[in-house]
């Protein structure tokens, strides 16, 4: 333990029957020694089922989950990781008898169906359509599933926070100050939340709200629940305590007491998960409840002269006093007119970093407010033509905008003409472009020459190779010939079988054809990931579908349907293996936020957009408000969300933000800016503004 500092050491080693607080910024080491904790409490013959490992997010768990599966760890039992909400569906699953009665269910003696983000949004969807032809949300234009996904967000924010949810349509009334029109959105979405309750209470349906109102209301206080409980988990490791939110704190706090050990971490500078319930301030009350709390403030990761930016960066932001900072080799500005131009300088400093300083492609990151298809693909294509490895990351992208899942989804469509589904010429080329691992060119030549679809969609829509002329099939190439044959043979074989459930078909194909050598899912790794998420999503969304037999009672088949509900626009549920299984030795590129969940330090960073009005703004969302829905809000004195509170809020937002950019940030920043934006227009946001503040100083 020679590595470890003095502050570390002793919470490492801390007695078996302590429980401790620790605090700091990002980088300061404090999920290190956490991790360290849990190896030595596993040394000292703690059992490791008595052990629960609890984070907001499951992908926070990372650090930890590569300790538990290091092949130098001691065989044994294992150690649960875990959420409150993950933790919330077990207990209602074990319990289901105590506290369907309880809860209102009208068939308790039938076992519960548990819903997902995708699953929730289609019974949502299957709920208000009837209301929207009826006039609801007349006045507001919005794609529909974000006006599903955002009262799915009131329902679990009135659960995270611990208001009951016929309350969520008042307290934002209560608060708003301005066009008396969206007080009528807010009565709409109150009504559109307390059916789709309703809906799961007649279905024994439970989304993440019902299931965590069940546990803190129901469940955790019965006496069966609290002792299961407690035997079952002797000691507590709770990272990213302030990103969670506040009933989860109340239940934290109520079990502190009877745990032998307890390790509460907890980041000063965070919060970043407020929008989605997270809450600081109730995170910190528990330091009250345990018997130590330790700071940690020196940094681990950061240069003085980075923190020394970060400091003033946050000064300007919050327009305090600003001190000039050393700029050399800390913050370098890369400038250009055109958009095009700044990604060209962008990528010719990473080739630089990596070729002349040494620095590997894992130390360096690309971060923007949002990550834009168009930006995403521009960025991706200089890095490739530059032979510099990358990975992408964007949770909120949906599974039908990927190339795998799309080629996927056309190849099931064909196999089951029942659906009455006929793939474009531009999907059917896109698919045997993936699939068959050739270039474009072939691709579509292919698809013009085989692919007919017919008004009779029973009859073969695909041709076979040897049925073209032989100038065409030399341009084609015959191993790519070979290849489409083979997939032909094969949907063929399937479509006269009797048809598979959806997830099992993409398992079969997958297995049998895509995976095999020479074809587009073979070494693509990226493209597995991709089709394990798309299987496991139609898994969850049959097991939510067949026990209610919606589809069929709409002449639908379960498969026919999921496809639908993606060309909707439904937003994936988050899978862990977008976030574990990458290639992690590349150059990464995400938007600001989801960096700061992957909770790493990295060598060098580059802000694009620093004008964009991203950085600092929240999505505009009419039918949700997440700081009128929170515990910190003051509903008793019908207080008002007025301008200066949204202005005040960005500001807090911005200062977090990029402070905790900055605490990851081991050298240098690179501020990128164009004089026209991705979009072609001129830009002056709140963090360009700031840094404009620094220079001036500086100056």
């Amino acid at each position: 333990m020679t590595s470890f500092h003095p502050l570390q050491r002793q919470v490492i080693e801390s007695p078996l029957n302590t429980r401790l607080f620790i605090s700091g910024c990002a980088g300061t080491g404090k999920t290190t020694a956490a991790v360290e904790r849990l190896h030595y409490l596993l040394a000292q013959g703690v059992p490791a089922e008595s052990i629960l490992m609890l984070t907001p997010q499951r992908t926070m768990q990372e650090p930890y989950l590569d300790l538990l599966f290091s092949p130098e760890r001691q065989a044994g039992g294992d150690v649960t990781s875990a959420t409150i909400g993950g933790l919330a569906q077990r207990m209602c699953d074990l319990f289901w008898p105590l506290a369907a009665e309880a809860a209102g269910f009208k068939n308790p003696d039938q076992p519960p169906i548990f819903l997902t983000l995708e699953t929730a949004q289609y019974y949502m969807a299957y709920i208000v359509r009837p209301l929207l032809e009826e006039g609801y949300f007349q006045s507001l234009t919005i794609d529909r599933n974000r006006l599903y996904s955002q009262v799915i967000d009131n329902l679990n924010k009135s659960a995270v926070v611990g208001f009951p949810h016929t309350e969520i349509g008042a307290r934002m009334d209560a608060a708003w100050f301005g066009d008396p029109v969206q007080r009528r959105i807010y009565q709409d979405a109150q009504t559109c939340a307390t059916l789709f309750r309703e809906y799961c209470l007649e279905h024994n349906l439970l989304d993440f709200s019902l299931q965590l109102e069940i546990f803190s209301n129901i469940l955790w206080h019965q006496p069966q629940v609290q002792n299961y409980l407690k035997d079952a988990y002797r000691h507590l490791i709770y990272d990213n305590v302030e990103e969670d939110g506040a009933r989860s704190h109340d239940i934290i706090q109520a079990w502190l007491t009877n745990f032998d050990s307890a390790l509460l971490i907890y980041d000063t500078e965070a919060g970043y998960r407020y929008f989605l319930g997270g809450d600081s301030i109730s995170g910190y009350a528990l330091s009250e409840s345990c018997d130590e709390k330790i700071e940690f403030t020196e940094s681990l990761v950061c240069t003085e002269n980075i923190t020394r930016l970060s400091n003033t960066l946050v000064s300007a932001v919050r327009h305090q006093e600003v001190e000039a900072p050393p700029l050399n080799n800390t913050l370098e500005f890369i400038h250009a007119h055109y958009y095009p131009e700044m990604l060209d300088v962008i990528v010719q400093k990473i080739k630089a970093l990596i070729e002349e300083d040494g620095i590997p492609p894992a130390e360096i990151v690309v971060l923007a407010p949002f990550l834009s298809d168009a930006l995403r693909f521009s960025i991706t294509n200089r890095l490739e033509a530059a032979n510099i490895p990358w990975r992408s990351h964007r949770p909120s992208r949906s599974l039908r905008d990927e190339p795998a899942s799309k080629t996927l989804l056309t190849l099931a469509a064909l196999a089951h003409p029942q659906w009455n589904m006929r793939p474009s010429k531009l999907d059917m080329t896109h698919t045997l472009m993936f699939s068959l691992d050739t270039d474009l060119i072939r691709a579509q030549l292919l698809t013009e020459i085989v692919y007919r679809p017919t008004s009779d969609l029973h009859k073969n829509t695909l041709f076979g190779f040897d049925e073209i002329k032989p100038n065409a099939q030399e341009r084609i190439t015959y191993l790519v010939g070979e290849k489409y044959t083979n997939l032909r043979n094969w949907l063929n074989e399937y479509r006269q079988s009797t048809p598979l459930p959806f997830d099992f078909f993409l398992r079969k194909i997958f297995g049998e054809v895509l995976s095999q050598p020479h074809y587009g899912f073979h070494q693509n790794l990226d493209a597995v990931r991709i089709a394990a998420s798309l299987i496991e999503s139609i898994k969850k969304f049959r097991y939510a579908m067949e026990p209610l037999n919606l589809a069929e009672q709409a002449g639908m088949d379960i498969g026919r349907e999921y496809i639908s509900m993606l060309a909707d626009g439904v937003i994936a549920a988050q899978y862990l293996e977008s976030w574990r299984t990458e290639n992690k030795e590349a150059v990464l590129i995400a938007p600001a936020h989801t960096f700061l969940m992957m909770n790493y330090a990295v060598t060098a960073q580059f802000w694009l957009d620093p004008g964009s009005s991203g950085w600092a703004q929240r999505l505009l969302q009419p039918l949700t408000q997440p700081y009128v829905l929170s515990r910190q809000w003051d509903t008793s004195q019908n207080r008002l969300w007025l301008d200066a509170d949204e202005v005040n809020a960005e500001t807090e937002s911005l200062a977090r933000l990029t402070s905790g950019l900055l605490h990851r940030c081991r050298q240098k920043l690179f501020l990128a800016i164009a004089d026209l934006s991705e979009t072609g227009y001129e830009q002056r946001g709140a963090l360009l503004r700031a840094f404009q503040k620094i220079l001036q100083n500086a100056e």
